[in-house]
């Protein structure tokens, strides 16, 4: 048999402000981190400490590049959020400490198969593949923490075809940045590349072909995406 010849896929990168590339590594999410949000989704904000979930590096979508619609689902929700970039790594990170092993903010999309990810939980299986398809996480430019500090307040907003769906400020997130960071960090080792969406505030709802989304938190960017 001929050998396997294995050739490496490109870094993933996201641009940074400044004109630099930050090498992507892994990317965490957070789910229900506010409480309207949780809310609308059926659940109790206070009953549970933050909990993670992951998507593949290679789904992240520069800003201004069009999204594509997923195979296998009729039911695709917007979910706008901050994204922490890490840019030094730790395991057992304090709180007070966390925001040190913070290199920037962007704006990110979780994308959703509702659909599939209701029927996951319905039957108690992995909802894996309602988050971590390809092309779920449209992305804008990284703006470095030395530029615009650690946002702990601030209007986040998504509109779709230029009417509101979703608004809120960061200050109603229940687990702020440092702790999130901390809390991760006891699971597992995070390093340089790192990226974690941190959660969407209320008013997630489908979107379908031809649809655009312009995002926004207010100090650190916009992100704009079609989905075609």
């Amino acid at each position: 048999m001929p050998d396997f010849v294995f050739a490496p896929p490109p870094p993933v990168t996201v641009p940074v402000t400044d004109g630099r590339l930050f090498p992507v590594r892994r990317i965490f999410c957070v789910g229900r981190n506010y409480a309207a949000h949780a809310r609308e989704m059926g659940n109790d904000p206070t009953r549970e400490p933050p909990f993670f979930f992951t998507k593949p590096a290679d789904a992240l979508v520069p800003a201004g590049q069009d999204t594509p619609y997923p195979s296998q689902t009729k039911n695709l929700h917007h979910e706008i959020e901050l994204v922490v970039a890490i840019g030094t790594g730790g395991q057992e990170i304090s709180p007070a400490q966390a925001l040190s092993h913070v290199f920037g903010y962007s704006i990110g999309i979780d994308l959703t198969r509702r659909d599939l990810q209701d029927e996951a939980k319905g039957l108690r299986r992995p909802w894996d593949l309602s988050k971590g398809f390809d092309a779920s996480a449209p992305i804008g430019a990284i703006a470095p923490a030395s530029a615009v500090g650690h946002p702990a307040a601030g209007r986040i907003a998504l509109s779709v075809n230029g009417q509101i769906r979703q608004e809120g400020d960061l200050a109603d997130q229940i687990w702020p940045v440092p702790d999130i960071v901390a809390t991760l960090s006891r699971f597992v080792a995070l390093a340089p590349g790192d990226l974690i969406f941190t959660g969407t505030p209320e008013g997630v709802g489908a979107i379908v072909k031809g649809d655009k989304l312009d995002g926004e938190i207010v100090g650190i960017g916009t992100l704009r995406t079609r989905i075609v």
